[in-house]
């Protein structure tokens, strides 16, 4: 009969040690899966907030050119938003990439940094047109892909309708949008477009 006698003093730590690799595995595997969810996830709110600071930038300047203005400081900030929101990437770095194909590449973009940029030149530019910004990542209300969007009736109080007996909200709404009539609204002192 042959058998180890260490095998039996160190028992607990042999049962530990199985159940170190065996949970590093399976914690392993839910990491990536959850990582690549949250990736995503912030991604979208990048993409985003990315998509309205250009497309607020491409508007202003088809408003701009149409009018024949040649504001050359807005048409500057302009023109420096288009082209940080055209430095960053679109592609995320393969995983996979050799040792040797990063020593060859570009040194590592700072993505916070000029994400911090780009809000700076949209905040300039909208102070030099006269607009007020609205920063897209700080009202967290923008819907993701695996999050169902929120109930713009949750703060809205509900009547009963005495012939069915179901509910309905109340006339006072949360209005998304404000509609302002140019007939009886007093002009807000701000810059008047006509398209």
């Amino acid at each position: 009969m042959d058998f180890d006698l260490e095998d039996l003093v160190n028992v607990e730590q042999t049962f530990y040690e199985d159940g170190y690799k065996d949970g590093y595995a399976h914690g392993r595997i839910h990491g990536l899966i959850e990582g690549r969810a949250l990736g995503r996830e912030k991604g979208f709110e990048m993409w985003e907030e990315l998509g309205f600071y250009e497309g607020f930038a491409l508007m202003w300047k088809a408003i701009l050119d149409a009018q024949g203005a040649h504001d050359e400081r807005t048409q500057n900030h302009i023109r420096h938003l288009l082209d940080l929101i055209a430095q960053f990437p679109r592609v995320n770095p393969s995983a996979a990439a050799t040792a040797s194909e990063a020593a060859t590449a570009e040194p590592e973009l700072d993505i916070p940094r000029l994400f911090r940029q780009i809000r700076s030149r949209y905040k300039l530019l909208c102070a030099t047109l006269g607009v007020r910004p609205t920063l897209r990542a700080a009202d967290g209300s923008s819907p993701s892909p695996d999050r169902p969007p929120s109930d713009d009736l949750a703060d809205t109080e509900m009547e009963n309708t005495p012939p069915t007996g179901t509910t309905r909200a109340k006339s006072e709404r949360k209005k998304v949008w404000t509609v302002h009539d140019p007939r009886t609204d007093k002009p807000l002192g701000g810059t008047e477009l006509s398209f």
